[in-house]
């Protein structure tokens, strides 16, 4: 018997989203929408962005539904997802203006010669559990939040186009983990926002946005409150 998927809808209505139904797997939280906001820069559109990880697709359908990139390939490993994932670019009219793409991060080599051209910007959504924290996976939801942040930065970075950017968003107890692994990639973090659940509740998790370039020019900004 196959899994239970349902037909959601993000943005108001605006964004049809099939996914697992609960507990049938890896459903799409508030995180992927927080991250595709906040990779969008006013004013701008990103030509070609790769989503990695993309599961069904919310962080790469929501910077399309925004205007924010004129195409995005959707990468992820699993073949359920992401076939769940085309179903909604398709859903959506978006297929001028997205691919789906079946990959592993740590095999960026191959990833890059699909691609083709570079990125001039990749999001991600990865694993906020690094293998061997925490309980062992007992489920697909668990598995798929489960795993290394490197090759997902690594990946990034060969993907991404001389002057592109790359936004993550990961757990806020992790911001240093992250920041290095983006530095011993060759990225250098210019941005950074912390998302918290409550004003007097710690960090939740953080944006980070980083590039290819110097040393410096960090700017953090206020924070954002979910409630």
């Amino acid at each position: 018997m196959g899994k239970i998927e349902v037909r959601d809808k993000l943005h108001e209505g605006r964004i049809v989203l099939w996914q697992p139904a609960r507990g049938e797997g890896y459903r799409v939280n508030v995180d992927a929408i927080h991250l595709a906001r906040f990779a969008v820069r006013e004013g701008r559109v990103a030509g070609r962005a790769v989503d990695l990880g993309s599961g069904v697709g919310a962080v790469g359908l929501t910077l399309l539904h925004d205007g924010a990139v004129s195409h995005v390939t959707f990468v992820d490993k699993d073949p359920e997802l992401l076939s769940l994932c085309v179903r909604n670019i398709e859903e959506n009219a978006y297929t001028p203006h997205a691919n789906g793409l079946q990959g592993d991060v740590s095999k960026h080599a191959e990833l890059q010669a699909v691609l083709g051209a570079r990125a001039n910007l990749v999001v991600a959504n990865p694993p906020y559990v690094p293998p061997g924290r925490g309980r062992p996976p007992s489920s697909q939801r668990s598995v798929a939040r489960s795993g290394e942040i490197e090759p997902f930065v690594v990946c990034a970075r060969a993907l991404l186009a001389r002057r592109g950017r790359v936004c993550f968003v990961y757990p806020a107890h992790e911001t240093m983990r992250l920041l290095t692994t983006f530095r011993n990639a060759g990225l250098e973090p210019k941005r950074a926002r912390f998302v918290h659940a409550s004003a007097t509740s710690p960090a939740r998790v953080v944006l980070v946005e980083a590039c290819p370039g110097k040393p410096g020019g960090l700017i953090v900004e206020p924070p954002l409150v979910e409630s």
